[in-house]
């Protein structure tokens, strides 16, 4: 099957590259930009001699002419022009902004700050959480591919979400690497700036909070508002999401390391660690994996649930191609299968 990247000059646009180069299945016919029409290698070096293909403008019908499946990596804001042109045409879109994950157009434009796409297009975009709506995405045409934040969060919470085991009333605390904020060039992000540094940022006003709570109301009617916030690390890659949440039954955490072990049966990407012991970023990075590990705090009746996941593969780049792997009968496993880099 042929598939074409919009966006390809970004981090996740250059990390579908990466995946899709060595997929079985899915071959890369064109790469695009609204910058200059270049060699792929002229932007990023490291694919000199590994790939001649050229940079090209975007034009929907001539993409949908030519290939199967178009990835949108193009910032929000922007993704929501370009999904439009495409729908319709036949092919298969999956959209890596924000643009189509929120079902109210009112939401979207109040913690994005652009207009919403159509109703009509929000009404048809299926939300690409590979291990919980995979029924739908199978029957997809267009996929909001989920946030990274979001992926690490829901993740972790919804086994105990959707069985009623906590109180609605949760802490999310989280933390990236800085390629979660792109290649825009950025006072904050100078390596003088984050070197030995550690910062929250968008304090309680981060644009995945809304993208959380959907998906948690949908699991769990009880679940209105979410206490979340953000931090950047000072490493490139990888993201920890550590949620706090109070138990509404006496319940230890072997159990619940049975409950997610049973949950997660079937999904090849989620790693459940075993009592006392937790994930680490480093322990992901370069992989379409989840670890999550739990525990029980019975002086509070508190859980806490570690989630890591690398943000430009399970959070991004390889979540997508996950979800086109679900689309067209494969095994979502297909062209996945990296094992982490480490150390």
């Amino acid at each position: 099957m042929k598939v074409s990247i919009i966006g390809t000059t970004g981090y996740g646009g250059g990390e579908l590259f990466r995946l899709l180069h060595h997929h079985p299945v899915f071959s890369i016919q064109s790469v695009h930009t609204t910058r200059d029409e270049i060699p792929l290698y002229e932007e990023f070096p490291h694919l000199n001699g590994i790939t001649s293909l050229k940079l090209e403008h975007i034009d929907a019908r001539e993409i949908a002419k030519h290939s199967d499946i178009v990835f949108i990596a193009a910032p929000s804001g922007v993704s929501s022009k370009l999904v439009p042109a495409f729908f319709g045409t036949g092919i298969q879109i999956i959209d890596l902004s924000g643009d189509l994950r929120l079902t109210d157009g009112e939401m979207y434009r109040k913690w994005y700050k652009h207009e919403p796409v159509e109703s009509s297009l929000l009404d048809k975009a299926v939300y690409g959480l590979s291990e919980w709506n995979k029924e739908k995405i199978i029957d997809a045409k267009l996929i909001a591919n989920p946030g990274c934040y979001p992926t690490a969060t829901l993740l972790g919470l919804a086994p105990v979400v959707k069985e009623g085991l906590i109180d609605p009333d949760m802490i999310i605390d989280a933390k990236s690497g800085v390629s979660g904020a792109g290649r825009s060039v950025s006072k904050s992000l100078q390596f003088s700036e984050m070197n030995e540094n550690f910062r929250i940022y968008k304090v309680n006003e981060h644009q995945h909070i809304p993208e959380i709570e959907q998906q948690l109301n949908l699991w769990n009617a009880g679940v209105s508002s979410i206490t979340f916030n953000t931090h950047l690390l000072p490493i490139t890659r990888g993201m920890m999401a550590t949620i706090y949440v109070k138990l509404t039954e006496n319940i230890n955490t072997d159990r619940l390391i049975e409950l997610y072990n049973e949950q997660y049966l079937r999904s090849p990407f989620v790693r459940i660690r075993k009592i006392g012991n937790f994930p680490s970023v480093k322990e992901v990075s370069g992989s379409n994996y989840c670890d999550i590990g739990l525990h029980v705090d019975e002086r509070t009746g508190r859980l806490t649930i570690v989630s890591v996941i690398d943000n430009l593969m399970k959070g991004a780049a390889g979540q997508a191609v996950q979800n086109a792997n679900l689309m067209n009968g494969l095994d979502e496993k297909t062209g996945l299968e990296f094992i982490p880099l480490y150390p």
